[in-house]
């Protein structure tokens, strides 16, 4: 039996105890870990735990060690619900060990095997994946292994992301990047720029997404399974069949959202994890390039120029993981188009576009409410047959058309500038507007309020219970005041 302080003296079995944790159980056995359900011999569990402990080849696998350590030094900095929550450690002086969270629900692994599968189930996982990303990368993290096999579900449906090992946390030292000289990863997911031995890029984990999707919605790798690192630099000059071409109800806007996270250059792929969940969130929004249109694979000539190009590329892998995230936000502008003043519907323009100007990867998302009643009994035309929702929405495009041409967004930038446009309904504006920020992950909400009156202020206001509710950073705008005379 495995005692607190002191190695295993053989492999561990179950009944065995490790620093106070009964193993009851193996539910997994691979070629860099075992896993096992554990419980405190204390009873003071409070959630279901799984105890890891890898496997020492030989006593002196190098892979494998530095992995562990990896995991171990960044496991206990993560939090949320799209991680494992860590409960213990030990290390290699006596049993080398974590004890986490156990994740009851299935991992993403099975579906994989079932694919093709449904592309609105495929929306659905990608959106919930991205999601977990992005939650990650503000941590400070790349997780730089993303595959069918790391990704689980909670009974609630929220991603949870495991295995650490080969990630990279910009606040701590990377174990790998001193110890190892070849791209690590898992072959059919490694990003270009991991081939290239980049460690720091957050869009990395999108392109291993973009592989899982691709391969969710047509059953087969865009860039199968190479086995040398000759054929993992394929990537950086040959094109993936387009999904299209193997699955002809693909729509459009999943093959530009697929093939644009494996763009080979980061700088055209969404810009964030959050972008990417805004992308899947709202399909219609997708705006469709040539991407979307694509029915072959590129030519020799463009393959042989790229294959050139990528001879003697240095990888771009400049800013921090941080940095890169920060500088692509999802910003919110809130706009009641239909009841403010010209002259705060202009204040709130001229500050959205200050807040774009300052970060040149933002995503920028137009919302407007149309406040229906709770019970459903609302009239949804006009005296003369329109549509309310659509007339509304043609309102917030005429409002946004100085912001749009001031910015000068073109429809295919490097940076992917967008600004798209949501009419809801919702009986309370305010729940409905930080609602819609927390399920797109927005970081800036911008929105008008009107001048103060004594109804106002026993009532309470729109903008103060956004301020109150939301998760964000929001700001306020106000209508210059005039002067009497």
């Amino acid at each position: 039996m495995a005692t607190e302080g002191k190695p295993s003296k053989g492999p561990l079995e179950a009944g065995d105890v490790v620093d106070g944790f009964m193993l009851e159980e193996r539910t997994h056995q691979g070629g860099m870990a075992s896993l096992w359900r554990v419980k405190r011999l204390d009873g003071t569990d409070t959630m279901p735990l799984i105890m890891k402990v890898p496997r020492i080849k030989g006593g002196d696998d190098p892979t494998t060690i530095v992995g562990f350590e990896v995991e171990q030094m960044i496991l206990p900095t993560l939090t949320g619900p799209h991680v494992p929550r860590f409960v213990a450690n030990g290390d290699f002086t006596g049993q080398p060990y974590i004890v986490m969270e156990r994740i009851a629900g299935p991992s993403l692994k099975a579906r994989l095997d079932e694919a093709p599968i449904p592309v609105e189930d495929v929306r659905q996982i990608g959106c919930k994946v991205a999601t977990a990303l992005h939650d990650l990368h503000r941590q400070h993290v790349v997780h730089l292994d993303v595959k069918p096999s790391n990704i689980m579900f909670r009974d609630s449906g929220e991603a949870v992301l495991i295995d650490f090992g080969l990630s990279r946390h910009e606040r701590l030292p990377d174990l790998l990047e001193e110890e190892f000289e070849l791209p690590m990863g898992t072959a059919p997911y490694m990003s270009p720029e991991q081939v290239q031995f980049v460690r720091n890029d957050p869009r990395s984990d999108l392109f291993a997404l973009g592989v899982m999707l691709y391969h969710l919605v047509t059953g087969e790798r865009p860039f199968g399974n190479p086995t040398s690192v000759r054929g993992l630099r394929q990537r950086l000059y040959k094109d993936p069949e387009p999904v299209r071409t193997l699955r002809a109800d693909c729509p459009p806007w999943l093959q530009e959202i697929i093939l644009r996270c494996l763009e080979v250059n980061p700088a055209k792929r969404h810009q964030s994890a959050a972008q990417l969940a805004f992308d899947l969130q709202n399909p219609d929004q997708v705006v469709l390039t040539q991407r979307a249109e694509r029915s072959s694979r590129r030519g020799t000539l463009k393959t042989m120029q790229r294959w050139f190009s990528s001879m003697g590329a240095e990888p771009a892998g400049d800013a921090s993981i941080t940095t890169q995230t920060s500088r692509s936000p999802i910003v919110l502008v809130a706009v009641d188009v239909a009841g403010a003043e010209a002259a705060l519907l202009e204040a709130i323009q001229i500050t959205v576009q200050r807040v774009m100007q300052t970060s040149p990867g933002a995503r920028l998302a137009c919302l407007a409410v149309m406040k229906v009643n709770r019970i459903g009994m609302d009239e949804l035309t006009e005296k003369d047959g329109s549509s309310k929702h659509v007339n509304m929405l043609v309102q917030l495009k005429h409002w946004a058309r100085p912001l749009v041409a001031a910015l000068a967004l073109p429809p295919d930038a490097a940076q992917d500038t967008r600004v798209t446009f949501h009419v809801i309904e919702a009986p309370d504006a305010a729940t409905a507007i930080v609602e819609y920020a927390r399920r797109n992950q927005v970081d800036h909400i911008v929105m008008g309020a009107r001048s103060s009156s004594m109804l106002r202020r026993y009532l309470g206001s729109v903008s103060a219970q956004v301020v109150a509710e939301s998760n964000c950073t929001v700001t306020v705008v106000r209508a210059p005041a005039v002067a009497e005379d």
